[in-house]
């Protein structure tokens, strides 16, 4: 669906700028794109690589298993088909700290693993492959894109790449933003699992 939403707004723009005269415009306006684009990209890739490495670096030394102690009754009261000693559980907790930390894209191995395990745990419990997902794979998509941000790492380097004259200026709203968000998702979660 999306990639027909995509290719019908360009087309629309490609038309819109034949009929008007200005197709050099649009021309120049794809090769600009394409370049900031990949500039883009290579930045990006930069930071993510960097707070992969922090993560996995804290996975090893065991920080984030303390991390998890401390945050495994909030796990336990979000995700109460989840046994403690799961591998999703462990995901799940890496998910939530990198988000909270404002690392969104290093979050990301952590939540797609997190779901294989949420999964495998669903497909274990029925005895064979489950196509739908299950409230806890629901609860930790809702959680996890609404996600409390700290220090929102990928928004500043988006606004510093872009010139921003101040690229933290987000962290206070971004906090007070996510922190709405998230309760909204935790609400709409419990009220779901109590149906």
């Amino acid at each position: 669906m999306l990639n027909f939403l995509w290719a019908g707004m360009i087309l629309l723009g490609v038309a819109y700028g034949a009929a008007t005269g200005r197709i050099e415009d649009v021309s120049n306006g794809f090769i600009e794109g394409g370049g900031e684009a990949v500039s883009l990209c290579i930045t990006m890739l930069g930071i993510v690589s960097l707070w992969t490495g922090v993560m996995e670096i804290a996975r090893k030394s065991g920080l984030i298993a303390g991390l998890k102690k401390k945050i495994a009754p909030l796990i336990k009261w979000l995700f109460p088909d989840v046994p403690p000693e799961h591998p999703a559980s462990e995901y799940i907790a890496i998910n939530l700290i990198a988000n909270f930390c404002g690392l969104g894209w290093a979050a990301t191995p952590a939540g797609l693993k997190a779901m294989e395990a949420l999964a495998a745990l669903q497909d274990e419990r029925a005895g064979h492959h489950v196509t739908k997902a299950s409230d806890a794979m629901c609860a930790f998509l809702v959680i996890n894109i609404s996600s409390i941000q700290l220090i929102p790492v990928n928004i500043i380097a988006y606004r510093a790449e872009y010139g921003s004259v101040n690229p933290a200026a987000i962290i206070i709203p971004g906090i007070i933003a996510t922190t709405i968000s998230t309760l909204a998702g935790v609400i709409f979660c419990k009220i779901k699992y109590k149906k």
